[in-house]
C-alpha cells in the first residue's frame, strides 16, 4: 500500500520569509556585515532581566492564566492609558500572548470568514498577507509611495473597498519602510470607515520609536475606532526583548473572549518568567526606551544622509528603525541588488520584493546595530555603487 502525504494547499503555496532566506545566506558566509534582521543590538535592560531572573529564584514557574498574569494587565492598561490615552479593562480586554506575531495571528482567525476581503497597505511586514490567507481570506494590497511618505491616504482606501471587505491591517510606524500615519491622516482613514462595517487590526509594535516632534497615535484614539479596532503591540522592540517572546493584544471584550478561547487551545498562555520581566519594563522601563531610541535617531540620521549622497534616494522615516531607499539607478531588481551586494561586498539587506511586490525598486536596511557596524556597511555599499556605475 502506498502512502502519500496529504499537506495543506494553501501552506505549501505560501513562499518562505524574504527576510530570513537572505539571513540564512548570509550566516554561512565570511565577514558580512548583515542589515537584515530587525533586533535591537542593546541587551534588554538590567533591570527588567533581573525581574524575570528573580521569578525563576522564587519558583515562579508554573503556568499563568490564559489571559496573561492579571499585574501584567494592568500594568499593560497603565501603559496604554499614559501613552496611548486609550482605556481597557485588563479583565476582559486584553490578553499576553507569544510575541506581537501570534496576536496577529490570532485576530486574523478570530476576524475572517472564508472569502472576507483583507486589505493590507503594502509595502508591509512578511506576516500579514500569508497568515490572512490561512485564515481563509483574500488579500488585497493597496500600494502605498515614497511620495506619501508610505503612508495609506484615504482616497486609496475608499477605492480599494468593496461589498466583501472586513478587515484592514494598519502597522504604523511601518516595517519596512518607516513610515508614520499622524493624527490628521488617521483622521482621514478614520471618516472613510466609519459608514462601513470594517474592522481594523493596527499594529504598534514600534508606536514607541517615532522620531521628530511628532509622537506616535493609535488609530484606536480617534473617535469611534476603538471599539472596531484590536490593537497590537509587545516588548520585542521598544525594550529590547525579542528572545523573551511576549507581546500583547487589546480590543472590544466581544472580540477578545473569542481571541482568548483560540489562545487558550493553541498556546494556553505565555512564558512566566517573561511576563514577570515585562511587569517591570511597563512599570519603571520608560527612560531605557528613551534611551535606545535616542541612538536610533542618530543612526537613523547617518544612514539616510549618507544613502542619499550616494544616489540612493531615501526619504526621511519618522518611525520604527529601517530605511527603504530606492535602487533604481543602478538598473537592477532589488532581488538582484541584494544578492549581488552580498556576494561582491558582503553586505545583507532585504529586496524590497519580501514586502509585497510594490516594494520592487528598494530594499530594507535596519538601523538597529552599532553605529560603527553601519558605518563600515554603508562605505561598502558606496564602494559597490561606484563600481557598478552609480
Amino acid at each position: 500500500m502506498s502512502f502519500q502525504i496529504r499537506l495543506n494547499k494553501t501552506l505549501e503555496q505560501l513562499k518562505p520569509s524574504g527576510i530570513r532566506r537572505f539571513f540564512d545566506i548570509a550566516s554561512e558566509m565570511d565577514d558580512v556585515i548583515s542589515l537584515s534582521i530587525g533586533e535591537p543590538d542593546f541587551s534588554t535592560p538590567w533591570h527588567i532581566r533581573e525581574a524575570g531572573i528573580q521569578s525563576l529564584e522564587k519558583g515562579k514557574t508554573w503556568y499563568s492564566p490564559n489571559s496573561g498574569l492579571f499585574k501584567l494587565r494592568q500594568s499593560i492598561a497603565g501603559y496604554i492609558k499614559k501613552h496611548k490615552g486609550l482605556c481597557y479593562n485588563p479583565k476582559d480586554e486584553i490578553l499576553v500572548t507569544v510575541g506581537g506575531s501570534e496576536a496577529i495571528d490570532l485576530g486574523l482567525r478570530s476576524l475572517i470568514s472564508p472569502g472576507d476581503e483583507v486589505l493590507i497597505p503594502q509595502p508591509s511586514f512578511v506576516c500579514y498577507e500569508p497568515l490572512a490567507q490561512l485564515a481563509g481570506g483574500t488579500v488585497k494590497p493597496i500600494v502605498t509611495r515614497a511620495e506619501d511618505c508610505f503612508r495609506l491616504t484615504a482616497d486609496a482606501l475608499r477605492a480599494a473597498i468593496t461589498p466583501r471587505t472586513r478587515l484592514l491591517i494598519l502597522s504604523y510606524p511601518n516595517n519596512p519602510t518607516g513610515g508614520v500615519m499622524r493624527r490628521e491622516h488617521l483622521e482621514e482613514i478614520a471618516a472613510v470607515l466609519r459608514d462601513t462595517d470594517i474592522f481594523v487590526i493596527s499594529d504598534e509594535i514600534y508606536g514607541e520609536l517615532t522620531y521628530g516632534q511628532h509622537k506616535h497615535v493609535s488609530i484606536a484614539s480617534i473617535d469611534g475606532m476603538q471599539e472596531r479596532t484590536m490593537l497590537i503591540s509587545g516588548f520585542s522592540k521598544a525594550f529590547a526583548m525579542t528572545g523573551w517572546r511576549l507581546g500583547y493584544a487589546c480590543g472590544p471584550s466581544v472580540l477578545m473572549k473569542q481571541v482568548i478561547k483560540l489562545h487558550q487551545y493553541s498556546l494556553m498562555c505565555a512564558p512566566t518568567t517573561a511576563q514577570y520581566a515585562a511587569i517591570e519594563a511597563m512599570e519603571n522601563g520608560d527612560g531605557d526606551v528613551e534611551t535606545m531610541r535616542s541612538e536610533y535617531d542618530i543612526r537613523r540620521r547617518y544612514i539616510v544622509d549618507r544613502l542619499n549622497k550616494i544616489g540612493l534616494k531615501c526619504f526621511d522615516p519618522e518611525g520604527a528603525f529601517y530605511v527603504f531607499p530606492s535602487i533604481k539607478i543602478t538598473g537592477l531588481t532589488s532581488e538582484q541588488f541584494c544578492k549581488r551586494l552580498l556576494e561582491e561586498k558582503r553586505v545583507a539587506v532585504v529586496p524590497g520584493t519580501a514586502f509585497g511586490e510594490s516594494g520592487e525598486g528598494f530594499v530594507r536596511i535596519s538601523y538597529c546595530y552599532s553605529l560603527k557596524h553601519i558605518t563600515e556597511a554603508m562605505d561598502r555599499i558606496e564602494e559597490f555603487i561606484i563600481n557598478n556605475g552609480g
